[in-house]
C-alpha cells in the first residue's frame, strides 16, 4: 500500500487528525502554522519529525502528495486554489468557500488541477449515518420524501475557558458567524445518505439575544437558522446550521415512501427503523432499534478517532481516492453546493424567507452569475464584513455584557 505524504496547514484542528493519518498508512511530512509552538507540540507524537513552515508559499514547495487545510473556517478557498494550482490533492476542513465568488473560483481550479479536491466533512461517517445510508441505498425505505438534519451545539456562554478557546478575540469569525453558515454537519449527511442535491432554499431565523448570560461577545443573536431545501429528486430537507436550542444533539431522519430511519435522540449511536403495519419488510418489526456494528478489522482504529469515528473515515476515504485514482464523493461540486445553501440561506432569512435557487457549478452560466459575488458577513484579512451577520441587522450585544467579554479575553 502506497504511503501518502501529507502536509498539514493549521495545527489547531489539524493536529487532531494525525493518528488517523498514521493508521491509514500516511506520513506527515510538513506542517505550516503561524505558531511554531503548535507545530512543535503536534510533532511530539509523530515517528518522524516533519518540516516546519510559517510561510504558506514555502510550505507548498515541499515534496508531498497532498495538503490538509485546517485553518480558519472562512479562509480555505484561496489556499485550496493555490494547492490545486500546485498539483496537490486537497483535503479541506469545514466550509469550502465563504463567498459565492470563491466557490466559482474553487471549482474552476479543481477542474484544471491534476490533483483533486475533497471536503473533510466527518459527520456523514458517524456510525448511525453510515447505517442509514446503507438502509436507504438498499431500497428498504423506498423513495426519499423528507429528511431532517440537526447540528445542535449550545454551550454555556458564561464558561470563560470555552469562550477563550472558541472566541479568543473580538474579530474572531465565531463572533460574526451567521447561523446558516456552519451547515455541513447537518446537510452533508443527508446528501450522503440519499444522493439528493439541493436546488432551492429558504430559511427563517430563531432570534433570541443571549440575555440570560453575563458574557456576550457575539454579534449574532439568532439561536438557529431553520433551513428548508427542495432537491433535485423532489424530496425536501429541513436542516440547521450550527444551532443553539434545547439540548445538545446530532439528529438525522429520513422518511421514504415505505418507511423511515433515524438516529434515536439521546441514545448514543442507536438507529430506529419504523414501518407502517401494512408495509413491514420480511424479517423486521414495525419498530426496530439497534446499534450498528463497526467492521471488526477497523473497530479499534475507528473508536480511537474523533467525532464518532468520522475523523478516521475522512482520512481513509481521502487516501483511498489518491491510491485508487478516483474522484471523492465530497468533491468540489458537492462542497460548493453545501456552501451555496449556507450562504443563500442567510440571504433568505435576512429577507424573511425569500427563496433562492442553488446554482449548479457544473454549468458555466451559473458560475458567471456568481463569479463576482463577494458578499461576506465575516471579517477577514483586516477588512470588515460587507453584509449583516444577524437576521436583525441593527442588533448589538448589551454594552455591559460585551465589556465583560472584552475584559475576559484580554486577561
Amino acid at each position: 500500500m502506497k504511503t501518502i505524504k501529507l502536509g498539514i496547514f493549521g495545527l489547531g484542528r489539524g493536529s487532531s487528525f494525525m493518528e488517523s493519518v498514521l493508521v491509514n498508512n500516511g506520513e506527515v511530512v510538513a506542517l505550516c502554522d503561524r505558531d511554531v509552538k503548535k507545530m512543535e507540540k503536534a510533532a511530539e507524537n509523530l515517528p518522524e519529525k516533519p518540516a516546519f513552515y510559517t510561510d504558506f508559499e514555502a510550505f507548498i514547495r515541499h515534496d508531498m502528495d497532498a495538503v490538509f487545510l485546517a485553518n480558519c473556517f472562512h479562509e480555505h478557498a484561496s489556499f485550496a486554489i493555490r494547492c490545486l494550482e500546485a498539483g496537490f490533492h486537497v483535503l479541506s476542513e469545514c466550509t469550502s468557500n465563504a463567498t459565492m465568488a470563491e466557490g466559482v473560483a474553487l471549482v474552476r481550479a479543481a477542474e484544471k488541477s491534476k490533483g483533486f479536491y475533497m471536503l473533510a466533512e466527518n459527520y456523514p461517517f458517524m456510525r448511525f449515518n453510515q447505517e442509514m445510508r446503507r438502509i436507504y441505498r438498499s431500497g428498504t425505505l423506498g423513495k426519499a420524501l423528507y429528511a431532517e438534519g440537526e447540528y445542535n451545539h449550545p454551550f454555556d456562554m458564561n464558561d470563560e475557558e470555552t469562550h477563550k478557546g472558541l472566541r479568543p478575540y473580538p474579530e474572531h469569525w465565531r463572533n460574526f458567524l451567521p447561523r446558516s453558515y456552519y451547515i455541513t454537519h447537518s446537510l452533508a449527511p443527508l446528501m450522503y445518505m440519499t444522493g439528493a442535491v439541493p436546488k432551492r432554499v429558504t430559511a427563517m431565523a430563531c432570534f433570541a439575544p443571549f440575555d440570560e448570560f453575563d458574557i456576550v461577545g457575539t454579534g449574532v443573536a439568532d439561536r438557529a437558522a431553520i433551513i428548508t431545501t427542495l432537491n433535485d429528486d423532489d424530496s425536501v430537507f429541513r436542516v440547521t446550521g450550527c444551532a443553539a436550542f434545547g439540548g445538545h444533539s446530532n439528529s438525522y431522519r429520513i422518511c421514504g415512501t415505505k418507511g423511515q430511519a433515524e438516529n434515536h435522540r439521546g441514545v448514543k449511536d442507536k438507529v430506529m427503523l419504523r414501518f407502517n403495519k401494512w408495509d413491514i419488510p420480511e424479517g423486521m418489526e414495525e419498530k426496530n432499534y439497534y446499534i450498528p456494528e463497526w467492521p471488526a478489522d477497523l473497530k479499534e482504529l475507528i473508536e480511537k478517532a474523533g467525532h464518532g469515528g468520522g475523523d478516521f473515515f475522512v482520512i481513509k476515504e481521502f487516501f483511498d481516492c489518491i491510491r485508487e485514482n478516483r474522484q471523492p464523493e465530497f468533491d468540489a461540486y458537492f462542497a460548493t453546493t453545501c456552501a451555496s445553501v449556507a450562504i443563500l440561506a442567510h440571504r433568505s432569512l435576512l429577507e424573511q424567507g425569500v427563496p433562492y435557487d442553488i446554482p449548479d457549478f457544473h454549468r458555466e452560466e451559473d458560475r458567471q452569475k456568481y463569479e463576482n459575488d463577494t458578499l461576506l458577513p465575516l471579517p477577514r484579512g483586516g477588512e470588515a464584513p460587507n453584509m449583516p451577520c444577524c437576521s436583525r441587522p441593527d442588533y448589538q450585544p448589551d454594552p455591559q455584557k460585551y465589556a465583560n467579554y472584552l475584559k475576559m479575553v484580554k486577561q
